[in-house]
């Protein structure tokens, strides 16, 4: 299955290690209407992550009121990788 994986840490923390093929948006860059949201479509099936949960929850919540409907919150990246194989 074909997903968008989103890390909402902060740039310093997404350098550290992240999940292959994840696109770094933290939350204020998704209030902020970044552009990069702009090559995503409104049903892709989307993953976010962060390190305990809680940004990841709160990502998700601004992405559903943003209109993008298939959102799965992975938790963190060890997660991510282990259930998705990514």
């Amino acid at each position: 299955m074909n997903y968008t994986v989103i890390d909402v840490r902060e740039p310093e923390e997404f350098s550290e290690g992240h999940v292959d093929g994840a696109i770094n948006l933290p939350p204020s860059a998704l209030l902020s209407g970044t552009k990069e949201l702009d090559a995503i479509a409104k049903d892709a099936k989307i993953i976010v992550y962060c390190r305990t949960g809680s940004r990841s929850n709160v990502a998700k919540q601004i992405l559903e009121s943003m209109g993008y409907a298939d959102i799965t919150n992975g938790i963190n990246k060890d997660q991510v990788k282990a259930k998705y194989g990514l």
